[in-house]
Order: C-alpha cells, then structure tokens, then sequence
C-alpha cells in the first residue's frame, strides 16, 4: 500500500517533490500545506488533493498520514524548517526536509535528537548521490576497484562572472545574510564527500567576494576554499562558488576520488561517471617516468536533467520506510544533514578567525538495531 503524504511548503521547491509524488508507486500525496492560503489552494488543484493552511489543520484532518515533506525555506532558505518538522515529528510522523536542516545549527540537533527520541523516519533531500553516477562509483569502491582512499576533489557551484550593472539580490531570503551561499548550498557538496570518504575530522576554510560584489555592498561571502581531513586519513577540497567565474574543466559540478587502485570522477552530478585504473607500469618520478594509466571507463547516463534526481532521492526515502529499515540506517538521513550542516558551520567558523584549523562538533552517536547486528 502506497505512503501517504502530505507537503508542508508550496513555492517552488514544494512543486518539485509533488511533481515527483505524481509519479511515485510508494507514494500517495493526499494533501498540502501553506500558509499562504493561494499557494495551498493552487497546489491542491493541481495534484487533486485537500489544501490545509497550517500543519496542526493538516496533522488533525488527515490522521493517516504516514510522512511530512517539509519544503519549506526562509532566511538562508532554511529559517522555517524547524517549526514544521518539529511539530511533524512530536506527531510520531515520519518527515523528510529540504536542504539544509536549518539555518541555525542548535535547531539541525534538535530536531535530529527528537527524530531519535521519537523514533521514526527523518530524511533529507540530499539529493546529489541519489544517481546512476554515484551507484557505479560505490559499485567500484565496494568491488575493491579504488583501494585505500587518498584523496577527493569536489568542484561545485554556479557557473558565471562579473555581470553588466549587477545588483545585489533583493529578496529578504538573501540580502543582508553573509552566510546565505555558505549555509543553502554546501550541504550538498559536503555530503556527497561524506558519502564516499566518511566523517570529516578537521576544517580549513578561505573565503571571499569579488569586486564586484564588493563595490555594490553585497555582503555574501561567495567563494569558498575549503580543505578537510577525513576521520579515515583521506584528505579532501572543496571548491564552491556562486558564479563569480566561469567554470572549465568538469563543468558545475565534478567530484574526484581517488585510491590506491584506481579514481572515478563524477562529472554534473547525473550526467557521467570516469574510471581510471591503476597504473599499468611503476611510477618513477625522478626519470620522468609517471606510469602508464589505463583507461578511462566512461559511463554516460545520457541524462541532462537535474531535475531527476528529486524522484530518485524521494523514491529511496519512501523505499527504505516501505522495508521497515532500521531507523538509523535510513539513506540520506537527518543525522547525514547533520554532519554536512556541522561542516558548514566549521567553515565559517575557520573563516571568522582567518583559515584556523577547526575540528567539527560531534555527531550524535548511532546505537543500531540489537534484533539485526550479531
């Protein structure tokens, strides 16, 4: 029997997950939520569903409800998460939420610590590793193709430039928020390192605004170097910008892995996915010698469009709520948001004290299932 659901938020971003909701068989979404009475009404006329203008409305009328997508967004696009799910969640509902949990990194623990407490289903819409790219690299990584991991190069951001008569955003969402490019956009980045390098242990973060920005007071830091260290000894870098220039090689979005055996690269998320075995003949530097590579292994998806992977990632939530997965052990997780929000914060914390090495706080400890692990 399908899930059923109800969407909390209907801009944008609210319109992507029904879309997706529209073609899902794990899935039925019998109802929406705004508390702009026009956006709730629109939304319920084109999905066929009941409109509701406030979730505690929504929570009392639809009393089946088996999940919360909470897409809603705010200051930073995240300032009005928390009410939402936190009001989900003390329902005893299982709740998925946009990206990043919150604005505020006190509100992301609590509502991971409730979801624990509670005891149900917390997702989030990390969706940049819910492709067939990603698949193929952990295919490769757990047939022992890549070895001991050295190291990641994550490339991530808008491509763009110095604009004619450019002026800072307008929208309230955005201006006057330094940190917006820093706290909406490297959830992402950050988990999909996570996801094929594990924890990170340590931060160093350089990050800056073009001159551009500068000349017309637009405060948001836009460009971001940030160097980490993983819990496993890889080492990392992640470059992340919001079009201060144009992007080359690999286009908007690349993240390279590389072991001792061999190193994949993602390029454009869903788009295509390299592999470059080991070495055929021994390196030797000192005669110029480099070793010949072997390779590449190219697999192209043949998909263009980003917007796939929304139906993708949601699809996997439902699926592992469907198969009564532990609760823990649920893909993309709250606890995963968590980590990658804990590296935002790090990053602006290394930058307010001039690239200081910063360890990230601790995630909360994972308990696991006594009726399944021997």
């Amino acid at each position: 029997m399908a899930l059923k659901i109800g969407i909390v938020g209907l801009r944008g971003i609210g319109h992507t997950h029904g879309d997706a909701y529209a073609n899902e068989p794990l899935g039925d979404l019998v109802a929406v939520c705004d508390v702009v009475k026009s956006r709730a009404d629109e939304a319920a006329e084109k999905y066929g569903v009941k409109a509701y203008y406030s979730l505690a409305d929504m929570l009392d009328g639809e009393p089946d409800l088996d999940v919360v997508d909470v897409t809603t967004g705010g200051y930073e696009n995240a300032s009005w998460h928390y009410e939402p799910v936190m009001e989900a969640l003390e329902a005893g509902k299982n709740v998925l939420c946009e990206k990043p949990l919150s604005a505020d990194i006190n509100e992301a623990r609590d509502m991971v610590a409730l979801a624990a407490e509670q005891r149900v289903y917390f997702g989030c819409n990390l969706n940049h590793y819910f492709t067939p790219p990603a698949e193929r690299a952990r295919q490769y990584m757990d047939e022992g193709h890549i070895g001991e991991l050295v190291f990641c190069l994550h490339k991530m951001g808008f491509n763009g430039g110095e604009p004619e008569g450019y002026q800072p955003p307008g929208s309230r969402r955005i201006k006057g928020w330094p940190y917006f490019h820093l706290k909406a956009f490297l959830s992402h980045p950050f988990s999909v390192m996570r996801y094929f390098c594990g924890d990170v242990t340590h931060v160093q973060a350089f990050c800056n605004r073009p001159g551009w920005r500068r000349r017309v007071d637009d405060t948001m830091v836009s460009t971001a170097s940030i160097h980490v260290r993983f819990a496993n000894d890889c080492v990392g870098y992640l470059l992340s910008q919001r079009g201060d220039a144009s992007y080359g090689l690999g286009g908007w979005w690349s993240c390279e892995v590389a072991g001792t055996k061999g190193t994949f690269c993602i390029e454009n998320c869903i788009e295509k996915l390299y592999y470059w075995p080991g070495p055929l003949s021994e390196a030797k530097p000192e005669d110029l010698n480099l070793g010949e590579m072997g390779g590449p292994v190219v697999h192209d998806t043949g998909i263009k469009d980003f917007g796939a992977t929304f139906p993708r990632r949601i699809h996997a939530f439902l699926e592992d709520i469907t198969n009564q997965v532990f609760f823990e052990d649920i893909r993309a997780s709250g606890r995963d948001a968590l980590a990658a929000l804990e590296y935002t914060f790090a990053v602006i914390e290394s930058y307010e004290n001039g690239g200081a090495l910063v360890n990230p706080y601790p995630l909360p400890p994972l308990h696991g299932d006594p009726t399944v692990i021997e």
